[in-house]
């Protein structure tokens, strides 16, 4: 942690570049985008908290993510490929001297919770202050003691995108009470845990853990969550100069009220696996729902049925696609791109809300991407889906006329060239 006026002669000097540059994963050209963004939480703190007892202030970074094979497979145990990415959520922090959390986000005000009670709150439910509570009870739960701290925050990691920003939310907190009150003593993955109970439990929200490992451990990452307690991760090497740009495509729609269609989807598949006696989908085959499949429609629905096919074929393909990434093995990596969007949209059924008919934001998302990239490239839907983003692997020679087309229909900044940072959640 450091004085203010400390901040500014460190990013004016440069001192900060290497620090960013290790983070970001970024050329030097964009290192003063980066630095510019933390001196403004620097200054936005203290001009909101301008009664910092200590007079020193901590910087902290927690990206966003992109699943980029595993479509809802992470809560049925499965296999997933993601990647952290140069979309961030960032805060200014220091201790307050109280037991009350004030954290400011820019373009959303002044959140305040009180740390004297730390049991879930149903008035608190779906917001943000649910998962800073939820965050402070976890990390005492762990037997540290947590305190009130202040907080400015600012995020370039659109909001019911996709992109998790709430993930990155639960992480930049993790990072925060690990580095103020834990000494640094929270590794990621136990963080990413922590994000994801917080979620279930104090934000009402079902999810698996896909997406706080890769905003809390950062890279490219391949996660098996057989044991969903311990899953396995393994760090895949930088993809190299691939030719192809990662594009993530904002189709404009809305998260609100799907939190039903994103919990029917592991109801449907549980209700399939305890066909055969199992909590999960993992263990079971095609061929174990192709010679039940009669049985599996009358007890379960069709698409129950379909949706645990996508599953046993997804599990397959998140392995295949780590092991094409690590042989650089591109057009093997790309197919297995499409494949996995086609599955989705098929099978899974996630591009759109059942019954919706006038508005299909993501299926015209894609649809666009499937006229422009004419069989070059991949994309695919991503995230829980029915809403938000979906993602492109875009030829480096016509991400220009890509980005113009798309954007033509969905708007201008629809479409985000983006990189994978090296990073996950970390002290600046």
């Amino acid at each position: 942690m450091f004085e203010r006026k400390d901040i500014d002669k460190m990013i004016a000097d440069g001192r900060l570049d290497q620090r960013i540059r290790e983070v970001y994963g970024c050329h030097v050209r964009e290192t003063a985008g980066y630095a510019d963004r933390f001196r403004k939480a620097a200054a936005k703190f203290e001009e909101i908290f301008p009664d910092n007892p200590s007079g020193n202030i901590g910087l902290y970074s927690a990206p966003g993510r992109t699943e980029i094979g595993g479509n809802h497979t992470d809560h049925q145990q499965g296999c997933v490929l993601s990647g952290s990415v140069s979309l961030d959520t960032i805060a200014a922090a220091a201790p307050n001297g109280t037991e009350t959390v004030r954290f400011y986000s820019e373009g959303y005000g002044m959140t305040s919770v009180d740390l004297h009670e730390l049991k879930p709150q149903e008035t608190e439910k779906n917001t943000s202050a649910a998962l800073i509570r939820g965050m402070a009870s976890l990390a005492a739960a762990k037997g540290f003691a947590i305190h009130g701290f202040d907080a400015y925050c600012l995020s370039s990691v659109l909001s019911g995108s996709g992109l998790s920003s709430s993930a990155a939310f639960e992480t930049l907190n993790g990072v925060i009470l690990a580095n103020l009150f834990c000494g640094d003593a929270l590794d990621a993955v136990e963080i990413a845990k922590m994000g994801q109970q917080a979620e279930n439990v104090f934000f009402g929200k079902p999810c698996g853990l896909q997406d706080q490992t890769a905003s809390s451990v950062g890279g490219l990452v391949a996660i098996d969550f057989q044991d969903p307690r311990n899953p396995k991760i393994e760090k895949i090497p930088p993809m190299a100069d691939m030719g192809y740009q990662l594009c993530i495509i904002d189709s404009h729609s809305s998260h609100d009220d799907l939190t039903g269609e994103y919990a029917a989807i592991p109801a449907e598949m549980n209700a399939v696996a305890a066909f055969f006696g199992k909590e999960h989908l993992r263990g079971i085959t095609a061929d174990d729902l192709l010679v039940n499949a009669k049985a599996i429609r009358e007890q379960c629905g069709d698409r129950a049925l379909l949706r645990a096919f996508h599953f046993v074929r997804e599990n397959i393909r998140a392995k295949e696609e780590a092991s094409a990434v690590k042989a650089g093995n591109y057009p093997e990596f790309l197919r297995l791109v499409n494949e996995s969007g086609r599955s989705s949209w098929m099978y899974l059924q996630n591009t759109a809300v059942p019954g919706s008919v006038r508005h299909q934001a993501v299926n015209t998302a894609l649809a666009l991407c499937d006229m422009i990239l004419d069989g070059r490239g991949a994309f695919r839907v991503h995230g829980g889906g029915f809403a938000g983003t979906i993602q492109a692997f875009v030829p480096q020679d016509m991400v220009e006329e890509f980005q113009e087309k798309i954007e033509q229909v969905l708007g201008k900044g629809s479409c985000y060239r983006l990189n994978i940072r090296p990073a996950g959640g970390t002290v600046i």
